[in-house]
């Protein structure tokens, strides 16, 4: 199943620019930070001319699960180039992650599992829109031409977190992703230190294979989910399971289901 296209004017989930001042669309992820840091004795050396000859190009070439991390993460590549071959000093670099759902299909499974998200799927055209991950900042060292670096991409298995109800919904495939990109370029002009902004037009588009999520999330949490409960509902948990002298909190639960199917049965 394929959810429809937007239809919005806007770029990559970027506020269209005849919306009222002020006004915030509550169903696109927050827009780009456009303020950039000034720093004092530096010359901006970046003119219109320049642009013509010196253009930064951004990718993400691969990711894998990060097996050593003390938290469940994953590893972004990137590969930054600078057509000028001129030597860069370094980039302070940010990078948004996002999930464009609209383009993948989905078997009737997934759109059963995606119903808490997107809701039913004849409502999808209004429904599925882009899903902020994360917000990441790093360093690129000094380099000339091109180089890989590797972004670091912390997850979380909260299924209450948007991102991680629609990665867990998925069963194979990839999950498409936005990188948008902005930041400071350091460089040397005439023994002075020269900066420039990355455009914010840079982006790239990677499509993330479901079975490297899944696998940086079986490292920490093997065959495991996670779900949040008030403390009142705790409490009673906790007293059921010692009452009937559960051994674990799996079992517990499977319990209390057990005797759900047999009281709902009965009645039937």
């Amino acid at each position: 199943m394929t959810p429809p296209e937007s239809t919005s004017s806007s770029k990559s989930g970027r506020v269209p620019p005849n919306r009222t001042s002020g006004e915030r669309d509550v169903n696109q992820p927050q827009a780009r930070d456009q303020t950039e840091p000034s720093l004092p004795n530096a010359t901006n050396t970046f003119n219109p001319g320049e642009a013509e000859q010196s253009e930064l190009v951004f990718d993400c070439v691969g990711a894998s699960a990060d097996r050593y991390s003390a938290v469940p993460g994953m590893t972004l590549r990137l590969r930054i180039s600078d057509t000028s071959g001129a030597k860069v000093a370094a980039i302070a670099l940010r990078c948004q992650v996002r999930i464009e759902p609209q383009r993948r299909r989905y078997s009737a499974a997934e759109a059963d599992a995606l119903h808490d998200l997107f809701g039913d799927t004849d409502r999808w055209a209004d429904t599925v829109k882009p899903i902020q991950v994360a917000t990441l900042s790093t360093m690129v060292p000094s380099f000339t031409g091109s180089i890989d670096h590797d972004l670091p991409l912390p997850c979380t298995y909260d299924l209450e977190i948007a991102s991680t109800k629609y990665f867990s919904a998925l069963e194979d495939g990839v999950i498409p992703l936005l990188l948008l990109y902005s930041g400071t370029v350091f460089g040397v002009d005439d023994g002075r230190m020269a900066v420039r902004q990355v455009p914010w037009s840079k982006e790239s588009s990677f499509p993330l294979p479901v079975g490297v999520w899944r696998e940086t999330v079986g490292l920490h949490f093997p065959d495991s989910a996670w779900f949040r409960v008030s403390l009142d509902t705790m409490a009673a948990l906790r007293r059921y399971k010692s009452r009937n002298a559960l051994p674990t909190w799996d079992s517990t639960l499977a319990a209390l289901l057990a005797g759900a199917e047999e009281r709902r049965d009965a009645s039937c």
